[in-house]
């Protein structure tokens, strides 16, 4: 059973204010919470070790896969899922962990997901963290995403952080093969002491291939963020990476973005910057009868929208 700091976390990681329609998949604390199966989505339980298999038929269009996980316990949680998206479907999946940690031990979710997705297929994958508690606990969470992209197949990642998580180490990768498209939306905030690390490598083997990587991200306190960003093209493709990051008080911020050409017709873009909140947005804000804490949440608020 859900009690009401479960459909608070539901609601924080996955948007869902009641069970959700659709094929879905929920685990608490470890332990299935509660599953359902589509007619074109099939949720199996793997044999061998904890997770499940996500089989989506070809051509299944405008259906949804919600996989939220949710601790409230001090426990160490590990899980590995495999996604079959089959040919031609076009399909949202929307997973991420929330964490409620109200004891002294650490709280911890690691999750492996491995997509496969077939030809001409488009998926969604939005991934959201949270952590809350007022125990000493830490929350920890360090998701692993393995994607292989075949010809003409489109994915849209959007990867969210933005309150309470203690650690996390997020790896991301993924093969794009002929005319395959990515488009990644990274979004991270920490503060306190919290750390950060993201890595993300995205191979472009396939000729026409196309990345989009943009991470914004904000550091507060004395907080820590490392970011590794890598593209590397192997044909005639094109790739731009985009990472901007507020740095405020003490914290740090390490943003390396790397791009590899191994063709001459291999096209990569690179940006990075890392700065603070510009005096005259805040001026601008507070002119408007917003105080200087107002004018900043707001301006945050914004850039990490």
């Amino acid at each position: 059973m859900l009690n009401a700091i479960d459909k608070r976390l539901l609601q924080e990681v996955a948007d869902l204010h009641t069970i959700p329609q659709g094929a879905y998949n929920i685990r608490k604390n470890g332990q299935a919470a509660g599953r359902q199966s589509t007619a074109n989505i099939d949720i199996v339980t793997k044999a061998e070790k904890p997770g499940i298999d996500v089989i989506i038929k070809p051509g299944t269009k405008g259906e949804s896969v919600h996989i939220p996980v949710i601790l409230s316990e001090s426990l160490d949680d590990l899980v590995y899922n495999t996604f079959e998206i089959g040919a031609g479907s076009d399909v949202l999946i929307v997973a991420g962990c929330g964490i409620h940690n109200p004891g002294s031990n650490k709280s911890q979710h690691d999750g492996v997901h491995e997509f496969f997705v077939r030809k001409g297929a488009k998926m969604k994958y939005v991934e959201k963290h949270y952590g809350e508690g007022s125990g000493s606990g830490q929350r920890i969470l360090n998701p692993k995403t393995i994607i292989e992209v075949e010809e003409d197949g489109t994915v849209e990642l959007e990867m969210i952080q933005i309150k309470g998580v203690d650690q996390t180490k997020r790896d991301t990768q993924i093969r794009l093969h002929k005319n395959a498209r990515l488009i990644v939306s990274e979004r991270l905030l920490t503060d306190l002491e919290q750390n950060a690390e993201s890595n993300i490598t995205v191979e472009l083997f396939g000729e026409d291939a196309t990345a989009q990587i943009i991470s914004r991200s904000v550091a507060q306190d004395n907080s820590r963020q490392v970011f590794h960003l890598s593209l590397r093209g192997y044909a005639k493709c094109r790739g731009h990476i985009q990472c901007d990051s507020i740095i405020m008080q003490n914290a740090q911020v390490s943003s390396i973005p790397e791009i590899t050409a191994f063709h001459s017709d291999a096209e990569l873009i690179h940006e990075a910057a890392i700065g603070k909140i510009a005096s005259e947005q805040l001026v601008k804000l507070m002119t408007l009868g917003l105080t200087e804490e107002e004018a900043e949440t707001t301006i945050l608020q914004g850039f990490l929208k």
